[in-house]
């Protein structure tokens, strides 16, 4: 769960075939965000009217992200409340969360005096804009940490802060805010309450010692680009991954290959002989892992 971030590694899990879910409620940015979506898919609790309000001629909900916002009224409703009853399942079911902290900046809606996950374009003039301090986050981590931990105590959670810089608060309130979600973090990581089953990869130190230069950025200059992301990858593979599951990755990786391959003859024996060949693998990796599908 997390930024834009978490679905960059989500990806990488995907095209590796490992079993995982991203961001049901979509990218969330902020610690009280997605605690906030936590607490409700542990507790069950259902989005009302109350929940969502109308703009720009589609419903939406200040707790999600503006994928989920909808036209009508009843089926975005339906919606949320399906996705709170599946995450919670995966709550109670998954061995691994991995959480990636955005920014410690939030926008307060006035009218209500809470603070949003989105503000879904609605006039800046209704949101006060402020910076989470560290002792707010400290407290909305080991919130997310207890909530988890009391319907899966075995479960382990991995905390990262996301490389994407949030240049539009401007350089040095980037640098501010995202030393404050660093410093947080391992404040809670330091206490006896959250030492169990949690740890830190460090995403946004990795982006920032070992991938300093400009050629590892998107063209906005904010974002990783592939490369870097790779990059990441392979690190958080050495760090976070058991070995054992790498023979399995590669012959994954050997399958996705191949099939994105692109033939200069698909009706040549030869290229016959190797789609059989592939469908072999697929077989063989699909009755080890019945979760897998190609």
């Amino acid at each position: 769960m997390g930024s834009c971030f978490a679905v960059n590694m989500a990806e990488k899990l995907d095209y590796f075939k490992f079993q995982n879910s991203c961001n049901p409620f979509g990218i969330l940015f902020h610690p009280l965000a997605i605690e906030k979506l936590i607490d409700f898919a542990v507790s069950k609790k259902q989005f009302t009217e109350n929940d969502i309000f109308f703009h720009d001629e589609r419903w939406h909900c200040f707790d999600v992200h503006s994928d989920s916002s909808n036209s009508s009224k009843e089926e975005l409703l339906e919606s949320l409340n399906a996705i709170i009853k599946s995450t919670n399942q995966q709550i109670t079911e998954s061995t691994h969360f991995i959480i990636t902290y955005g920014t410690s900046w939030v926008y307060r809606n006035i009218e209500s005096d809470s603070i949003v996950a989105n503000c879904h374009k609605v006039p800046q003039k209704l949101f006060e804009k402020e910076l989470l301090s560290v002792e707010e986050i400290k407290k909305s981590i080991t919130n997310t940490v207890k909530l988890l931990h009391a319907v899966n105590p075995d479960c382990n959670i991995i905390f990262t802060v996301s490389p994407v810089r949030h240049i539009k608060d401007g350089f040095v309130e980037n640098q501010w805010s995202k030393s404050n979600l660093i410093s947080a973090i391992h404040s809670v990581l330091d206490t006896e309450d959250c030492k169990m089953n949690t740890e830190y990869f460090p995403s946004y130190e990795i982006m920032m010692d070992e991938l300093r230069d400009y050629r590892f950025y998107a063209e906005d200059m904010l974002h990783p680009n592939q490369v870097a992301i790779n990059y990441i990858w392979k690190r958080f593979k050495e760090t976070t991954i058991s070995e054992t599951a790498f023979t399995t990755m590669d012959e994954v990786s050997t399958i996705q290959k191949s099939l994105s391959h692109k033939p200069f003859n698909p009706n040549s024996e030869s290229h016959l002989k190797f789609e059989s060949k592939v469908r072999e693998k697929i077989t063989k990796l699909e009755s080890e892992y019945s979760f897998m599908k190609f």
